[in-house]
């Protein structure tokens, strides 16, 4: 029991854990889930929901939470030895989790129960439950025979192997560059960046200042720079990482090809023609045409508005900037520098106003008048001392809590996330007070760390990337859904899941709400009215270049998993695809797709393109709030109980119905984007 990973109760002691902790953990727990299959499958516990709960889904949630936090350790403060034995223990949990899916036995002991009279009793998340999992049998195999089945598992573990390959690929190609600029380099770079870097390079012994690919240290050169031949060698270091322009170790291509490949053989052995129809079975999209349908009117409807923006910058660029040809490289530069022209501001400006104390109270506040909780600082064991943990309550009693790593480190992997710990739960296991699990979050983004004596500084993509990330962890964290299969994000359609973070974004532009963020860092002033002003007329500052971007990942993405064959020519689809969508074609050495986590070592496989799906549903139901007033209570807690505290206990199309009254509709988005 002094294993911090075979904790039964309360939270995980993250700043316990250690590598030697990882095998023996989920070797204990691997053997419960197995014992407890075999148990529930036998004639000892009856086909009924509680009984088999008891059994079955206490082993396997207790295996899921310890190797979540390893998983966890590993995405934040990975180290060799940890990665080592995450490693070893993957295939293992992999086999655990395809064998529990697939189980003939299992999967007609859940058919037992939906055929037997307690199924009508159930209550209607419960129904919803069960009907998931006797899908999500189907999903895994459990009607495989013979060779097929064993193929079937086969792919899963490699498929795991190579996700992880991948991910880990990309942290170290990240991890692995550094240049060494010099003070006349970084001309035009802002002075809370140089000091940064400045440090970095002291830190290590060195003179000048140390550039890394990690985005607080990358873009700000790339956006404020002036030496356009650094700015070219950084560039060139950025979307070549993970690729045969690196370390071969590194090199994602062959793991890419090998994933496609399997996952379109794991589509014909369920009887599906592609891997797109399979990954659209559980979705709210009803075939990959429909969302190659949807994405092409998007970008027919954007293409005038992203052709005028690139032709303005290049004019911009070419009479003011002595740039005739605007490279790849001069792109974020020459945009920062028309915007300052066009508005008469700079986003190193806004930054200065937005400390992270600030957002974060703004935040907070807002959170607590909408959705009428309280949100308290809270203590836990920590990975890392920049953590902080924090709980939510209502009327005094617990509902969640959360944890927020924030900043930017080696060994963390890139972009921000939001992932759970342990989901909400009524557990058939214990009794009382305590049969109920409250729900516990991570909150993990990659900011620029305080500087100095100076509290952080984020920048106003910063501050819309916290209120996304947040969005997500309140629809894990306010669900009031008791049943494990459905609670908070479980069971809601992957292509819904970004309505409630997408839903937070907009906050970050309402004026009533950011003078609750702001604060100069200087003087504490909130922000100025004239700058918001400016900001908000900047707002859509290419916003039809920024659509065409998505539409061409997620097209992409879609038509990689929907043709098979392409694992063998992926540069070639996606240059098909640029030739289609984008207005603005990167350079030729440009391999994006090598460290395109979101679909080779993510979720977002065949459905990338539930962005800018959810963000229909998101605009539609933010103009809600725009009808009745951003910050009204009433609206506030109308979309808590429609949308965020029944999680996936309900169709999210039911959901978004019962919030808004009818149907999403398209015209919110275009609206919010200055696209009509």
């Amino acid at each position: 029991m002094s294993n911090p990973l075979l904790q039964p109760d309360g939270l995980i002691d993250f700043a316990a854990i250690r590598p030697e902790h990882v095998a023996p953990a989920v070797d204990a727990l691997l053997a419960d889930a197995n014992a407890a299959l075999e148990r529930v499958v036998g004639p000892e516990v009856p086909a009924e929901y509680d009984a088999m709960s008891k059994v079955l889904a206490v082993a396997t949630e207790r295996l899921a939470k310890a190797w979540g936090a390893v998983g966890h350790l590993h995405a934040v403060m990975d180290t060799p030895e940890l990665r080592v034995v995450y490693t070893e223990k993957l295939p293992k949990v992999t086999e655990c989790d395809t064998r529990q899916g697939s189980d003939e036995r299992l999967y007609a002991k859940y058919k037992t129960l939906a055929a037997s009279p307690q199924a009508a009793t159930l209550s209607s998340a419960r129904k919803q439950a069960l009907s998931h999992w006797l899908r999500d049998f189907v999903l895994s195999g459990a009607e495989l025979q013979g060779e097929a089945k064993q193929r079937f598992a086969q792919i899963q573990e490699r498929k795991a192997q190579l996700s992880q390959q991948f991910s880990e690929h990309v942290v170290d190609a990240t991890d692995g560059y550094a240049y060494y600029a010099t003070q006349a380099e970084l001309d035009g770079v802002p002075p809370d960046v140089l000091e940064a870097s400045r440090n970095a390079a002291q830190a290590e012994g060195k003179d000048g200042h140390k550039i890394t690919l990690h985005f607080p240290s990358y873009f700000p050169v790339m956006q404020y720079g002036t030496n356009r031949a650094l700015r070219e060698t950084l560039y060139r270091a950025y979307v070549t990482r993970a690729s045969e322009s690196g370390a071969k170790e590194q090199d994602n291509s062959p793991l890419m090809s090998e994933l496609l490949a399997l996952r379109q053989e794991e589509a014909r052995l369920l009887g599906h023609a592609t891997f797109a129809e399979l990954s659209l079975v559980p979705k709210m999209a009803e075939s990959p045409a429909q969302v190659m349908g949807f994405l092409r009117d998007l970008a027919q409807r954007s293409r005038a508005h992203a052709e005028q923006d690139l032709a303005e910058v290049q004019a911009f660029a070419r009479e003011r900037l002595n740039l005739p040809a605007l490279e790849a490289w001069d792109l974020p530069f020459a945009s920062e520098k028309l915007k300052e022209a066009r508005y008469a501001f700079s986003e190193q400006e806004v930054k200065q106003y937005f400390t992270e104390p600030k957002v974060l109270d703004g935040l907070f506040r807002i959170v607590e008048t909408l959705f009428e909780v309280a949100i308290r600082p809270d203590s836990a064991p920590m990975w890392h001392d920049s953590v902080s943990f924090y709980r939510i309550e209502r009327a005094g009693k617990l509902i969640g809590q959360f944890y927020l790593d924030p900043y930017a480190r080696p060994a963390k992997r890139p972009g921000a996330w939001m992932d759970d710990v342990r989901v909400r739960w009524l557990r058939p296991d214990r009794s009382g007070a305590a049969a109920l699990q409250t729900p516990v979050a991570h909150l993990v983004c990659n900011f620029a760390a305080p500087v100095g004596n100076k509290p952080a500084l984020l920048t106003h993509d910063d501050v819309t990337t916290l209120f996304h990330e947040f969005g997500h962890g309140l629809h894990l964290l306010l669900t009031q859904v008791d049943d494990i299969g459905v609670s908070g994000l479980s069971g809601v359609e992957w292509d819904a899941v970004e309505l409630p973070s997408q839903f937070m974004e907009n906050f970050c532009w309402e004026w009533d709400v950011l003078k609750r963020l702001t604060a100069h860092v200087d003087t504490g002033e909130p922000l100025p009215r004239a700058l918001y002003d400016k900001m908000l007329a900047a707002k859509n500052f290419q916003s039809g270049l920024q659509m065409l971007r998505q539409i061409e990942f997620a097209l992409f993405d879609m038509r990689l998993h929907a043709e098979p064959g392409n694992e063998t020519k992926i540069q070639q689809l996606l240059d098909d695809v640029r030739r289609e969508v984008a207005v603005l074609k990167p350079p030729a050495f440009n391999r994006f797709q090598h460290s395109f986590s979101h679909i080779f070592a993510g979720g977002y496989s065949a459905g990338y393109y539930s962005y800018k799906w959810a963000e229909v549903l998101s605009a539609d139901a933010w103009s809600a709030f725009e009808e009745a007033g951003v910050l009204d209570a009433a609206t506030g807690r109308r979309y808590r109980q429609s949308i965020l505290e029944v999680g996936g206990s309900r169709p999210a199309m039911d959901s978004f119905k019962a919030f808004r009254g009818r149907e999403p509709r398209i015209d919110a988005l275009l609206r919010h984007q200055g696209i009509t």
